[in-house]
């Protein structure tokens, strides 16, 4: 059944996994390309009426300068991970992208994201109340320009730095704040999920920064009726620890170390090179081993930026553990991937999954979505087959009612 066109609002729409998603998008609407990567393109997604690729309207925020066709095309010239041909059948999707496109906030998102905004962002004088009111302005007049159902905020820009002032516990106390900047605790990623849930849009924190993670910000989501999923989007070498930690659990095999090495050299990693921002990153990427094995191992998590790797990440990891005897032996895995596409493909998903839980009424933290984060909102379970498995229930659940639904009589 064909349906209105829904909206995908980037936050971060000139990074490589932003640019990656348009150049995604654009070919599979054409046929260009098969939905390798895409988990809803597997039973029983696609029994579920989601919305087509050809039906999603992307627009979105940023704070740096350049062209829009520009930053795509180094995911060719600086990564050689994306065919010139697909980019050059793109050019129109990121021209109409580039005019839907509106300055962002950097309020409190660090000093090493603000390096990176053009001086027209950084000239921007507001509260942290204005700044949602003016992202919401630009949320809402998206849809209305393109006549959009529904549009669902994806946040995917560079990794904040932890926030040091407390975070109230209500909403009620919390929005009392937002017209001081010296005592709001809120950080971009949190202003941008405050905007989305006043314009009726759902928001899915694809980073690790904290987005709608505090108590509050979700009791707001609740009281607005809005749909959220994060944080932090899980791809490459996390995803591998909540695979691979089971089995030493399931074996009664001792962890005693965990060490994780990880080196890349896009944006991201420029941005993470600042101790403040791989903090938040590292706390991310560190703690789901204790809760998988039921105690806590030794581990180490490093990040570097090598700015010759592009949007290639490397991840060395050396496991040593006891077995029988306790006997001390040793694993180790090399995960070397390209950090866009891997991220791309998740993002639709988690748009087309969003907006179908929107339809369906849904409301607040979607914990069915964990499998995708590296922090889940709202769940503690972090064994990949048994988050897969939340997902799976929700899906089969929903496709019996689709079943049900085309079955009935009109």
């Amino acid at each position: 059944m064909p349906k209105q066109r829904i909206g995908l609002w980037l936050i971060g729409a000139k990074g490589g996994v932003a640019t990656t998603v348009m150049t995604g998008l654009a070919a599979l609407s054409r046929q260009a390309i098969e939905p390798i990567g895409l988990v809803t393109a597997l039973e029983p997604f696609t029994q579920l009426d989601l919305v087509d690729c050809a039906e999603i309207v992307v627009g979105g925020h940023d704070i740096r300068p350049g062209r829009l066709a520009d930053e795509a095309r180094r995911m060719w010239t600086d990564s050689r991970a994306i065919a010139p041909e697909l980019l050059d059948d793109a050019a129109d999707f990121f021209a109409a992208v580039e005019s839907r496109l509106r300055p962002g906030t950097i309020i409190a998102a660090g000093d090493k994201i603000c390096e990176l905004a053009d001086p027209s962002v950084v000239s921007i004088v507001e509260t942290p109340r204005q700044a949602i009111d003016r992202v919401q302005r630009d949320i809402e007049n998206f849809a209305q320009a393109e006549k959009l159902r529904h549009v669902v905020v994806v946040n995917l820009s560079s990794t904040e730095p932890t926030p040091t002032l407390p975070f109230p516990t209500h909403w009620s106390e919390l929005k009392k704040l937002l017209d001081n900047p010296l005592t709001c605790p809120l950080p971009a990623s949190s202003l941008y999920a405050l905007a989305a849930f006043f314009a009726g849009a759902s928001y899915i924190n694809f980073t690790p920064s904290t987005g709608a993670t505090p108590e509050a910000i979700q009791q707001c989501a609740i009281e607005h009726k809005a749909a959220h999923a994060g944080c932090d989007g899980k791809t490459g070498e996390t995803l591998l620890k909540s695979v691979l930690a089971p089995m030493f659990a399931a074996r009664n095999l001792d962890v005693m170390s965990w060490v994780g090495h990880n080196i890349f050299g896009n944006m991201d990693g420029r941005v993470l090179d600042d101790p403040r921002n791989k903090a938040t990153k590292v706390r991310s990427k560190d703690h789901l081993l204790a809760s998988i094995l039921g105690y806590p191992p030794q581990t180490h998590v490093s990040i570097e930026y090598i700015r010759s790797l592009g949007d290639w990440k490397t991840a060395w990891d050396h496991v040593h553990f006891r077995g029988f005897l306790g006997t001390p032996m040793t694993f180790q895995f090399i995960w070397q991937g390209c950090d866009s596409i891997l991220a791309a493909p998740l993002v639709i998903d988690l748009a087309r999954l969003v907006e179908r839980a929107h339809r369906a009424g849904e409301k607040g933290a979607l914990q069915w979505l964990a499998c995708f984060f590296k922090s889940p909102i709202g769940v503690d379970e972090q064994d990949f087959s048994k988050q897969g498995t939340l997902l799976e229930t929700w899906a089969t659940t929903h496709a019996r009612t689709n079943a049900a639904n085309e079955s009935s009589p009109a």
